[in-house]
């Protein structure tokens, strides 16, 4: 296993890496780089799944001072898996698959939660988007009480596609939002299902909503608007286990 907090500088060495086939969870670059090498990287990166982000000069420093030529990547915990390869590996293991989609969720310890919650309730996989999402970190590792070392997590690059995938898939697409008119208790989680939890401020991406076909919601009878996501997924998640487990 791959030390989580391991981190990789310097164009060249990230080259190295990546033509190696080293995970890598994510890459700071210097905002404004413009080399040689630098385009020879980002032409490297062209149809990956790895996120990028341009950062201050002064980041990059402040994580490292030795000579990191304006790029820093971080190799991931984990190794990422695939659904257009993890979904027919389910069907042939003759399981009913039960996936959970996080769209847009980043912050590092609800992650971790989740992905406790979902190894304790039998959960396949979960899904990420590869960009403005959450990350397979030490913290989340640590979070997840180790969950995240066995549960398979996809990074997908597209979750549009993502989603239109499962669908033809014969997974019913379940997502959680304030819109839903549909108790949570009220969906079908027996049959193939993915869960589709969204960021707590921010919610589900309508382009995402419109291709979920039960939206639910949790009801609520306090002042404060929302549950936290961990909470809130660890709720659904334990409706669909009665459901697809009802003699235990």
């Amino acid at each position: 296993m791959v030390n989580a907090n391991e981190m990789i500088f310097g164009v060249r060495a990230v080259l190295e890496a990546l033509e190696a086939g080293k995970e890598i969870d994510k890459i700071l670059v210097k905002r404004d780089i413009q080399s040689e090498l630098s385009r020879e990287l980002f032409s490297a990166l062209k149809g990956r799944t790895i996120p990028v982000v341009r950062v201050p000069v002064e980041k990059l420093n402040r994580i490292t001072r030795k000579n990191h030529q304006g790029v820093i990547a971080f190799i991931s915990a984990v190794e990422y898996a695939h659904v257009d390869s993890l979904v027919p590996t389910l069907y042939e293991e003759g399981k009913v698959p039960f996936l959970v989609l996080l769209d847009g969720i980043t912050d590092v310890r609800n992650f971790g939660s989740i992905a406790r919650t979902c190894d304790c309730a039998g959960v396949d996989a979960i899904i990420l988007p590869a960009h403005n999402s959450v990350t397979v970190n030490a913290d989340a590792v640590k979070t997840s009480a180790g969950a995240l070392h066995t549960l398979p997590v996809c990074r997908e690059k597209n979750i549009t596609e993502t989603l239109r995938y499962l669908k033809e898939s014969g997974i019913r697409i379940v997502c959680a939002t304030e819109k839903g008119t549909k108790s949570y208790t009220a969906a079908n989680y027996t049959e193939p299902v993915c869960v589709v939890m969204g960021a707590e401020d921010t919610g589900i991406p309508v382009e995402h909503l419109r291709l979920c076909d039960d939206w639910v919601s949790i009801p609520q009878f306090g002042n404060i608007e929302s549950l936290n996501v961990s909470v809130a997924t660890g709720v659904i998640l334990y409706e669909a286990v009665r459901q697809r487990h009802p003699q235990e």
